[in-house]
């Protein structure tokens, strides 16, 4: 199964008011268009293969200005739209399927805040075969309805009411048929695609939705949201990772450390070039965004990994960590071994690092120290490595 994502971007906002501020958007919140900050949920989101953007044929100056920041927007697609969201979305429906996608998560661009918690939940039921989903919230207001003349004619219940949210997900073919068919019989009163699919009979299913996917349609709401991203950005999401690695001693010619060989009458056993020190920076750097562990990403059982060297590894976590939107800021790693002497090394180690991580050399820092004589370290039996790194990320709503 691949998860698709058509991301509907192409509307005036005309509830928006202040037309000279342009679409909605793409007007900034956080110091960031609207969009930029939707399209960087699905961005960072594990499952989210190909991605299409439906814009208006006026924006594309617009939209290359609102994504030129984003992280891994050369996965972007974009197609333009129709008149209406219907026709829209039918056309982002066309373009994804040229693609490998076999299912369709349909999003609002004005919905910037929606979290991979939910995106998550709606992938489950996917892995549990269904194959129409809907996000949405139960409806807490009482409900009443009114004529023209504005007198309430009777409360409604709520019992079993619902207020639709997305991305709402699909089959793709089996969507894209029901948005077919509905363009032939010249049907464009479907107020979203959930309705589409309930009227050419597809079977949708409930997920709990999120208070905070809120879709921005009035002045106010941006406003509401630039308050939230100002004031959440005030606190920066700063991670620290750890990580611990340990190889066995044997005889040998040298130790690799760091991306460092050492002549040494001693070599570390490993599947890999064993570099302890590369392999606990690794884990530190995958800690900060919850991608498991180097054993996950390289298990040593392949044998593509036989003999590798290590910085393959370190550089995969660190594009990792900048696929999730994060900025390593520090790596620091303390090396445990009576021998060999790291000193006469350790300039040469911190460049390796600064080199794969892309930062600068004052933010690499490796320390060496004996075990005292103590325990499988002290007695020359194997070498440690212990490792932290600081990432910031792109600050949470």
């Amino acid at each position: 199964m691949k998860i698709g994502i058509v991301i509907v971007a192409g509307g005036r906002g005309e509830r928006a008011g202040n037309p000279e501020a342009g679409p909605k958007q793409y007007r900034p919140i956080g110091g960031r268009a609207v969009i930029a900050h939707t399209l960087e949920r699905f961005l960072t989101w594990s499952r989210s293969a190909p991605i299409v953007v439906v814009i208006h044929p006026d924006d594309d100056a617009l939209f290359e200005a609102a994504i030129a920041d984003l992280a891994g927007r050369d996965r972007v697609m974009r197609t333009y739209g129709g008149d209406t969201r219907q026709r829209s979305v039918l056309a982002g429906l066309q373009a994804l399927a040229q693609t490998d996608a076999t299912h369709v998560m349909i999003h609002d661009a004005a919905r910037p805040f929606v979290d991979h918690d939910l995106l998550d939940r709606i992938a489950a039921k996917l892995d549990a075969g269904h194959t129409g989903l809907l996000p949405a919230m139960p409806v807490a207001d009482t409900l009443k309805r009114a004529a023209t003349d504005g007198l309430v004619h009777e409360t409604v219940p709520r019992a079993g009411l619902y207020a639709a949210q997305t991305p709402q997900t699909f089959l793709l073919s089996a969507i894209r048929t029901a948005h077919d068919k509905a363009a032939g019989l010249r049907r464009d009163d479907f107020t979203d695609d959930a309705s589409i699919a309930e009227w050419a009979g597809l079977p949708v299913t409930l997920v709990d939705g999120t208070p905070d996917n809120v879709k921005l349609t009035v002045q106010r709401d941006i406003a509401m949201a630039d308050e939230k991203l100002n004031r959440t950005h005030a606190l920066p999401d700063v991670r620290t990772g750890n990580g611990y690695d340990v190889h066995q001693l044997e005889p040998g010619n040298g130790v690799t450390l760091c991306g460092v060989f050492i002549p040494h009458d001693q070599k570390l056993s490993g599947h890999s070039d064993a570099d302890v020190a590369l392999h606990a920076l690794t884990d530190a750097l995958l800690a900060t965004c919850g991608a498991g562990d180097i054993g996950d990403h390289f298990p040593p059982s392949d044998p593509q990994w036989k003999g590798a060297a290590s910085r393959i590894f370190l550089a995969h976590a660190r594009d990792v960590v900048q696929q999730h939107g994060g900025t390593i800021m520090n790596a620091d790693i303390s090396l445990i071994a009576e021998a060999p002497k790291v000193a006469p090394h350790r300039l040469a180690m911190r460049q390796n690092l600064s080199e794969i991580l892309g930062i600068s050399l004052d933010r690499c820092s490796v320390k060496a120290t004996t075990n005292e004589k103590i325990g499988f370290i002290g007695r020359r039996e194997g070498i440690a490595a212990i490792a932290t790194a600081t990432v910031v990320y792109g600050a949470r709503s």
